[in-house]
């Protein structure tokens, strides 16, 4: 069975308030809604700055989402490593989202001692139908 994370959505926000002092603020920030065993809930914060031609969210707004809740959830479940980094991101647009928070929702499908891998659903906040699907792989540095 997979333990619960050894790290709390505050706890991560803490981290990273402290390492990445950018992520977290400022506008279309990202925000820790939830962290549970082996996944994480990050909402985007929408910002014009996000939009593209069109009024759409952006493809690079909707991969660092699925970049940041992979490395979200990583943190949740091993602890605070810095230098955990992404190897291998694959992301499908799968239709046009509006210009609203998205959300990330992420699920570990393995984590061991040297990489982890998951996969991160985006959808418009409020709704159930998603706007992108991504698979990713991690390094995490050895202890």
């Amino acid at each position: 069975m997979i333990g619960a994370p050894v790290m709390s959505a505050a706890e991560v926000t803490a981290f990273l308030d402290r390492e990445f002092p950018q992520l977290l603020s400022g506008h279309g920030r990202f925000r820790i809604e939830a962290v549970g065993p082996m996944t994480a809930r990050v909402r985007l914060v929408y910002d014009e700055r996000h939009l593209r031609p069109g009024g759409t969210l952006s493809g690079p707004s909707m991969f660092g989402l699925c970049d940041v809740s992979l490395y979200i959830a990583i943190l949740a479940q091993i602890g605070p490593v810095a230098l955990a980094v992404t190897t291998n991101l694959n992301i499908n647009f799968l239709r046009r989202p509006q210009a609203i928070d998205l959300i990330g929702a992420c699920r570990l499908i393995k984590l061991g001692k040297r990489l982890a891998v998951g996969e991160v659903w985006v959808y418009p906040d409020g709704s159930d139908d998603p706007v992108a699907h991504a698979t990713g792989t991690y390094s995490i540095p050895p202890r």
